[in-house]
């Protein structure tokens, strides 16, 4: 076993001999990709269908797959042991009956009964196994043990069949191993995130927008639910939403600030991550522009400012993060803006810096608190620089001595 560096998430991924076995790849990049260090086991069946390269290129060490072949002299003990959590997803019937019974034939079952971290089992079958008492009192077994079991889901099986059996979908499996892997440091608090980009109609079927794709927005948002927060997300986007996350789908700038204003009294945090429109059409036409009419005259007017807005409506103990979006030096005005909006905290980046800001998977930003210390992160997944900005949330939150208790007490 690979050594994992201090202060790092390390995650035993199982995987069994099941169709979803392609869908272990996913959720081992992800898990990567979120700063995660991944100990890939494979049974000897799960090889029929995953070839183990694929695992050991993208998790951060080669795959385990034998008891008696391994660098490790009893690598079941040092996996177990040494694990945050042991996830196996898929897990088949087979895993279920032997973890239930006790059996540690290879070197998987042997590091579920060699561990005392928490496990999640994530089964995959066809709807007749699932469903077959014996399936049943094993999973009530191992539930009675404290396993978690995630899914699994309704949907097309292998051969065209449909019903239960479908292996869970890979964000709701992430969303629970971070669960675990997580603080629970904003648990009884709400947090109110906003995301993505707003729209501006021009006319009905034009609009003005920006390039903001949400995803940090949606970061912020998985992590908060991650640390034991009450989320909703009030976003200008399509894409999914993240596990367990309330969401409020919004289009323009007057939607966006109608949505916030209204939730914002009963929220202990609120973090504007969103690229809001500063200006939108005044008179949108009623009917499509068509070129043969000409170049049209496009007025516009300002759009509310919700950061500002929110830092006067701002509650005592309420925690305020802004977001700024520069093209260039970010520290010239972020002290400025923290201290006009009233805010605790301001995130600003360069997005026109390589791999940072709108349309992509990773983002760089500086961090001002109202101490005035400064904080540089270089460039990282949009999870890890949402896990960072929420450390600092956290540590105002429990300033703040909010929580629980404070949350009822205003509502």
């Amino acid at each position: 076993m690979s050594v994992v560096p201090p202060g790092t998430r390390h995650v035993v991924l199982g995987v069994c001999g099941s169709i979803a076995a392609y869908k272990a790849v996913e959720v081992c990049r992800r898990l990567v990709d979120d700063g995660v260090h991944v100990s890939p086991v494979m049974t000897a069946d799960a090889a029929r269908f995953l070839g183990p390269a694929t695992l050991s290129a993208l998790a951060s060490e080669p795959v385990h797959d034998s008891l008696w072949v391994d660098p490790e002299p009893i690598p079941h003990t040092a996996l177990g042991r040494a694990a945050d959590v042991v996830l196996v997803a898929p897990a088949t019937a087979t895993l279920l009956a032997k973890y239930a019974a006790g059996i540690a034939d290879d070197l998987l079952t042997a590091t579920l009964l060699a561990t005392r971290s928490p496990v999640v089992l994530c089964p995959a079958m066809h709807a007749e196994m699932w469903e077959h008492p014996a399936t049943v009192d094993n999973v009530a077994t191992l539930r009675r043990r404290g396993v978690l079991v995630v899914g699994p889901g309704l949907g097309r099986l292998a051969g065209g069949d449909e019903g239960a059996g479908r292996l869970a979908d890979v964000e709701e499996i992430l969303a629970v191993v971070h669960r675990l892997l997580s603080p629970q440091d904003l648990a009884g608090c709400t947090v109110l995130i906003t995301a993505g980009g707003t729209w501006e109609a021009v006319d009905p079927v034009r609009y003005l927008g920006n390039r903001s794709s949400g995803r940090q927005g949606e970061a912020l948002a998985a992590e908060a639910a991650a640390r034991g927060a009450m989320v909703t997300l009030v976003t200008a986007t399509e894409r999914p939403a993240p596990s367990a996350v309330d969401v409020v789908r919004v289009e323009s700038a007057a939607q966006m600030e109608e949505a916030v204003l209204a939730r914002s009294p009963g929220a202990d945090v609120i973090i504007m991550a969103a690229a809001v429109a500063d200006f939108r059409p005044k008179e949108p036409a009623r009917t499509k522009l068509h070129k043969a009419d000409g170049v049209p005259e496009i007025v516009l007017e300002p759009t509310t400012d919700i950061l500002a807005e929110l830092g006067r409506r701002k509650r005592p103990g309420q925690v305020l993060v802004g977001f700024a979006a520069e093209t260039g030096e970010v520290r010239s005005g972020s002290a400025d803006k923290l201290r006009r909006k009233r805010l605790d905290l301001i995130v600003a980046n360069d997005v026109t810096a390589p791999g940072v800001g709108f349309g992509h998977d990773t983002n760089a930003a500086t961090l001002l608190d109202t101490a005035g210390t400064w904080t540089d992160v270089p460039l990282t997944t949009k999870r890890r620089l949402a896990s960072i900005v929420l450390d600092v949330v956290a540590g105002l939150v429990s300033a703040q001595g909010l929580g629980a208790d404070t949350r009822e007490a205003h509502e």
